[in-house]
């Protein structure tokens, strides 16, 4: 496997990286346990402080970093800039509130006493994408480094400077020796981590293909896991939501990071009776985006991760013209160098299309118009993923009401799906399982232990 950064503006190789040796990896494997020997025996206020510094130093490098996320993957500057700054705030979030969410819980049995008391289990890796790469990594590790877990991290392929730079960010804070590590390793050797005995969890988040078969594995080796597998999430528009704001949320949810985002708004699903004139005005703002340079601050759609990523969603919507599918707007390659393809409508894209249940990730929107409600519901629930998903209304008790019966992890009432440290992030369905972030991703990778205090009168 290459570890490259590749500028996707330009398409251009900047630098290139070896991958670890097994030899090495086993030796960081042996040195994180020896780590977290001594790491789970320090208290919540050691664990916090070290947070608190990495969050401070995310911050005073906000614009370095930020640099470094738009070479490697094509994020606008200003949005990386976004990402780091929500990447601290993990890490506060963290340091914070730890020590509180896993205070012992009492219970009242009857007879005698007990609580449960939250503990590490040990070496845990994380396998993470390349489209967030310092948020996706901190709301990994800052909440394991908290329970006083180790965390080892297989980073994507395309990203490796963003890799070493969060590794030297631990470093500079002043982490104990292989508290977090970075692993360069290639696909076969992540079976090889997954199925180590010293590893006691994984944590995954990227495309259902091919990472699926890690559950497999971690399973077979009686272990933990969570898994994030992306998701094509449904924007419902109800006749009674201000159609322009619904409007100026749906471009954001749509082109956000590129169009490449889990919890991207994928499929627009409008009613009958405003459908025409959202399309029209989605299409005009959609049509009016400056597409260039993600470092020019006029930029609004910058290009997608690699060229790779951008043959692939231009082929995907050719495929979906073959299968009946129209073009309202765009659909082709950006005419310029660089991983860019246009801001894209597609409609009439029926169950017999074969991209019907596919994600498209990239700035490609499927519209739909239903006739009522029920309509919007029956097809937003008509997909194999669950991760998000979005309604808007201006009555919200109904807005409450149509986010209960969509079948997802979770529902936003006139907002598209997000992420921030205080609410809790995950999905159902082919979307994955398991959550993280809040007071939920705490919760994964603890051994939640039964402490009894008897009386010997009690019975047996």
């Amino acid at each position: 496997m290459a570890f490259q950064t590749i500028n996707p503006t330009t398409n251009k190789l900047v630098q290139s990286f070896d991958a670890m040796i097994a030899a090495a990896t086993d030796d960081a494997i042996a040195k994180a346990a020896t780590t977290f020997d001594v790491w789970k025996t320090t208290d919540y206020a050691v664990r916090a402080q070290l947070l608190y510094k990495i969050a401070g130093l995310l911050r005073a490098q906000k614009q370095e970093l930020a640099q470094i996320i738009t070479l490697e993957m094509g994020k606008l500057l200003s949005h990386a800039q976004g990402e780091i700054k929500l990447s601290a705030e993990i890490f506060d979030y963290y340091a914070k509130n730890s020590e509180t969410l896993l205070a012992d819980k009492i219970l009242n049995p009857v007879h005698g006493k007990a609580f449960i008391r939250s503990s590490p289990i040990g070496i845990l890796l994380g396998i993470q994408p390349w489209n967030f790469p310092f948020y996706q990594v901190a709301r990994f590790a800052a909440p394991n480094i908290m329970i006083g877990n180790t965390v080892l991290v297989k980073h994507a392929s395309n990203v490796p400077q963003c890799a070493l730079a969060l590794e030297r960010i631990f470093i500079e804070a002043g982490a104990p020796l292989v508290l977090y590590t970075n692993l360069m390793v290639s696909h076969e050797q992540i079976i090889d981590l997954v199925s180590d005995k010293r590893i006691r969890g994984v944590s995954l988040t990227g495309s259902e293909s091919p990472w699926a078969n890690i559950a497999t594995v971690a399973g077979k080796n009686i272990k933990k896991y969570v898994l994030e597998l992306g998701g094509s999430d449904a924007f419902i528009v109800l006749e009674d939501a201000d159609i322009d704001q619904a409007v100026d949320w749906a471009v954001v949810g749509r082109i956000n990071n590129n169009g490449q985002c889990c919890v991207a708004s994928k499929r627009f699903i409008v009613v009958a009776e405003i459908a025409d004139v959202f399309l029209e005005k989605f299409k005009t703002k959609l049509a009016e985006l400056v597409v260039g340079d993600p470092v020019d601050t006029r930029t609004q759609l910058g290009p997608l991760c690699t060229e790779e990523a951008a043959t692939k969603i231009a082929n995907q919507v050719e495929r979906a013209v073959d299968g009946g599918a129209k073009i309202i707007l765009g659909g082709k390659r950006v005419a310029r160098i660089g991983a860019f393809m246009e801001a894209t409508i597609l409609t009439d894209v029926t169950q017999n299309n074969p991209v019907f249940y596919e994600e498209f990730f990239g700035p490609v929107a499927l519209f739909f118009k239903v006739k009522n409600e029920e309509e919007a519901i029956a097809l937003a629930n008509n997909s194999p993923y669950g991760l998000g998903g979005s309604v808007f209304t201006q009555d919200i008790e109904r807005g409450k009401r149509v986010a209960n019966q969509i079948d997802t992890g979770m529902v936003f009432i006139n907002h598209p799906t997000w992420t921030q440290a205080d609410l809790p992030f995950g999905g159902t369905k082919n979307s994955g399982y398991g959550r993280e972030m809040a007071a939920l991703g705490l919760e994964e990778f603890v051994n939640k232990k039964l402490i009894r205090i008897s009386e010997l009168s009690d019975p047996f």
